[in-house]
């Protein structure tokens, strides 16, 4: 009888060393692997389009991981360089003129310029701020990204009452990809000191990670110290 504790104490080792040892090896495996499939699916996508002689496996006959990505980069990095001076603006606004005289590619064109421009923008407030709000019922709160203020024909609409509105995007659990865009009145938000980092791993994990919180603690005011009072001085007569 005495053996059955020791043999439940060494399966609790053991499966707490394997618990362990797969919460240290499963975000690094996972993160090597979803590292590899990005610089596979870059290289494909440029790889086959380099000129032979260019090409790194055309002299060492092997193929180099990220060779598609850095030339990627590179490419990129030069047509921003390009597209800051007149005739790279000038070439640019010609190809763009194109385009907008197309009628279905442009009005994609436009959606995805708008969006990057507004996402790489780098004074963009864009889903920098989180916060709760009722959903769906009230005394339920659901968490959103601050997306800005509403503007345009919403912001004329909803603004009726001179009540500030906001757009709002609730993504669902665990997948934060897709989700609903709402406008809610500025009031109606309460707004949070975490990070769209923090909040989109709470959301990920199902509310299992919450982020570290440290209450502001609220500033005593200094009073100024009293000024010293002058000994009082006796005349001699």
């Amino acid at each position: 009888m005495s053996e059955t504790p020791e043999r439940l104490s060494m399966a609790g080792r053991l499966r707490n060393n394997f618990l362990t040892g797969l919460i240290i090896c499963a975000p690094l495996a996972i993160t090597v692997w979803l590292t590899f499939t990005f610089i596979d699916w870059a290289d494909s996508w440029v790889t086959p389009y380099i000129p032979q002689r260019y090409d790194p496996q055309y002299y060492f006959d092997v193929t180099i991981p990220g060779t598609g990505l850095v030339i990627a980069v590179l490419f990129i990095t030069i047509i921003g360089f390009l597209g800051k001076n007149l005739i790279g603006r000038s070439i640019v606004n010609f190809g763009e003129s194109i385009l907008h005289r197309m009628p279905l590619i442009r009005t994609v064109y436009k959606s995805v310029k708008q969006i990057l421009e507004t996402v790489l923008k780098e004074q963009s407030t864009s889903f920098k701020k989180c916060g709760l709000v009722e959903f769906p019922t009230p005394g339920t709160w659901a968490l959103v990204f601050i997306a800005g203020d509403a503007q345009g024909e919403i912001a004329e609409k909803l603004n009726t009452d001179g009540e500030e509105m906001v757009a709002v995007f609730m993504p669902p659990t665990p997948v934060p990809t897709a989700g609903f865009l709402m406008f809610v009145p500025k009031s109606k938000i309460v707004m949070l000191d975490m990070t769209p980092e923090e909040g989109a791993k709470l959301l990920i994990s199902g509310g299992l990670i919450a982020p570290d919180y440290k209450p502001k603690v609220p500033e005593i005011p200094v009073l100024p110290a009293p000024a010293a009072k002058e000994p009082a001085t006796t005349s001699v007569k």
